[in-house]
């Protein structure tokens, strides 16, 4: 190993256990969640009165004539043309 990176190791290792030390946190206050009151009481829905009309239903018979539709391919078209 080289003389350089060993030194350069040594200073990062140095400098890490000076910063641990260096840094120093305490908890100065408890924590606390917040004091919620909930009163939940009896519920109402609205009431609506409302007028409608009669609808009546029913079926009946109706004859519908349905257009018929003739599809040829060009192919069929260029045969039926010749």
């Amino acid at each position: 190993m080289k003389p350089a990176v060993f030194i350069a190791a040594a200073v990062i290792v140095v400098l890490l256990i000076f910063g641990i030390y260096m840094i120093d946190i305490e908890q100065t206050q408890e924590t606390r969640l917040p004091d919620v009151d909930v009163t939940v009481e009896g519920g109402q829905l609205p009431e609506f009165d409302a007028e409608v009309g009669e609808i009546e239903t029913g079926t009946k018979e109706v004859t519908v004539t349905v257009p018929t539709i003739n599809i040829q391919s060009p192919e069929e078209a260029a045969r039926e043309g010749s």
